[in-house]
């Protein structure tokens, strides 16, 4: 795992099913202050496409993401 950023801040939403990970991933980021990154941690296979376009539109940087195991890991650093 050394080729993924620092993170400020980690959240497991591990056992959430589509779209509860990016919906709590959402509440976490309006609380962080610009430019902190944010590491999300999620079990459901969905969030893969949820997360890139979640970046995509909301102008959030996806840094890095990481399958392993059925484990899917996120890096965001906030607008």
């Amino acid at each position: 795992m050394s080729d993924a950023p620092e993170c400020d801040v980690e959240l497991d939403t591990s056992g959430l099913n589509c779209p509860l990970p990016l919906l709590k991933a959402k509440l976490e980021l309006s609380r962080l202050a610009s430019g902190t990154v944010l590491k999300v941690i999620a079990t459901d296979a969905g969030s893969q496409r949820d997360f890139r376009s979640f970046a995509t539109l909301t102008g959030h940087a996806l840094l890095h993401e990481q399958a392993l195991d059925g484990v899917y890991s996120y890096w965001l650093r906030k607008a």
